[in-house]
């Protein structure tokens, strides 16, 4: 059975050019079940109705693999912090935000919890060498506050449309070999 995979857009969404529009598209023409809801008020979040948005997607679709970009990471911390959900095979976290973010539409998502658990068996986290919204050093610490794996990708910005990423290649690989490495056992 092919798996679901749950893609969590950020602040202002990921849709066409975004590298997370790509790899829903991806993924479906892999036959992956693919969840990639929007939330609500996307340019002036509030955490509450995004928490409510994701618990019920997440409790309908049920991922195995869930795939955050930026703000979602913070709402992914959050979730993880306040509800106790299934284990997931994989948790994909690209371009966090930094803990001292002071954008006035995203105060609702700060301060956010460094969570002792992430609810999955494999955790990568990707970073750029100059993310405007999360220096190296800062995803250097935040990666070992998690116990999280971490792939630093040099001068991508922060990993979305406007830094050039309509593709990201390195998500779907990882998604696939993911899969390829579950059929073969």
């Amino acid at each position: 059975m092919m798996k679901k995979v749950l893609i969590l857009h950020g602040w202002g969404g990921s849709d066409e050019p975004h590298w997370q529009w790509w790899l829903a598209n991806q993924l479906k023409e892999k036959n992956y079940k693919v969840s990639f809801p929007n939330f609500p008020n996307r340019d002036v979040p509030k955490l509450d109705s995004w928490m409510d948005t994701l618990k019920k997607e997440f409790d309908h679709f049920q991922p195995d693999i869930v795939v955050c970009h930026s703000l979602a990471n913070i709402l992914w911390f959050h979730f993880v912090h306040q509800y106790k959900l299934k284990e997931l095979d994989k948790l994909m976290l690209v371009a966090p935000v930094s803990k001292k973010c002071a954008i006035k539409e995203l105060q609702s998502f700060f301060p956010y919890p460094i969570p002792n658990q992430l609810n999955a068996k494999e955790i990568i986290m990707v970073g750029s060498t100059n993310d405007p919204y999360l220096s190296v050093e800062e995803a250097i610490e935040l990666h070992s506050q998690l116990n999280v794996g971490l792939k630093i990708l040099e001068n991508a910005g922060h990993i979305n449309a406007h830094s050039g990423f309509g593709e990201l290649s390195c998500t779907f690989d990882w998604i696939e070999k993911e899969s390829l490495n579950k059929n073969s056992t």
